[in-house]
């Protein structure tokens, strides 16, 4: 499909898209469509194409900076559930547990304990998933893979956040499918790592709108395309 053909589509008709082509890339890999939820990723888009969204039946929507959802979301229709999936900074920590359900990207055990700590304050638990720099690139945030056991077994005495599993960001590949070994490498990780430490870890956060498909087919559980359902953007790459 071309992009001036997705461009005249509905928000309901790319989202029934992308939920078709969820639902083959189970079938390929032998799972049930339902294991696989999709977070919508709103960068950049304002509140009436959130409330699209919302009117095409999400319930959550996924943002990479605090400052933009932090304005968006009072104009935005309430009962939206947000996750931050993009890089936290620490002096940012308390306007981000005050807003989001969710973090997808908690990139070291120092952000972590803040984050347990303000939500302590807060009295709230934060499920979040460790950001796992697979490919080892120094333009990515991101702990070491060797480094998560450890940050398992920290994180358990952490009483007000839960975490739920692992995300990555892939290198930027030529075809999807060259992004299939980092998704791998991730599922394998969870899997040796729920071995070593007991933590089960059920989330895996992968795939954007390019690759989402074969995230799929290595075991994401939650992906987060953005321009194949909102359509292109200024200065993009990151959770979409």
């Amino acid at each position: 499909m071309s992009e001036t053909d997705t461009a005249a589509q509905t928000f309901a008709e790319r989202l029934a898209a992308v939920r078709a082509r969820v639902a083959a890339a189970c079938a390929r890999a032998g799972r049930a469509p339902e294991e696989v939820r999709i977070l919508p990723v709103g960068k950049t888009h304002g509140p009436e194409v959130i409330a699209e969204a919302v009117e095409a039946g999400v319930t959550c929507i996924g943002e990479n900076r605090v400052q933009e959802a932090r304005q968006k979301a009072p104009l935005c229709p309430s009962g939206i559930e947000w996750h931050l999936i993009g890089h936290l900074q620490s002096n940012k920590v308390r306007p981000a547990v005050d807003l989001f359900c969710m973090m997808h990207a908690v990139d070291s055990l120092r952000l972590a304990q803040r984050i347990d700590a303000v939500c302590g304050e807060a009295g709230k638990t934060m499920p979040v998933c460790l950001q796992v720099n697979v490919s080892g690139e120094a333009s990515k945030f991101g702990m070491p893979p060797e480094d998560v056991p450890g940050a398992l077994e920290s994180a358990g005495s952490l009483m007000n956040i839960d975490v739920v599993g692992l995300m990555t960001i892939p290198p930027f590949t030529p075809e999807p499918a060259d992004a299939r070994p980092f998704f791998r490498r991730l599922r394998e990780l969870r899997d040796r790592s729920a071995a070593e430490t007991g933590v089960m870890l059920p989330e895996l956060s992968m795939g954007m709108s390019r690759d989402f498909e074969v995230a799929v087919e290595e075991g994401a559980t939650v992906i987060r395309p953005g321009t194949v359902l909102f359509g292109k953007r200024g200065g993009q790459r990151g959770g979409a």
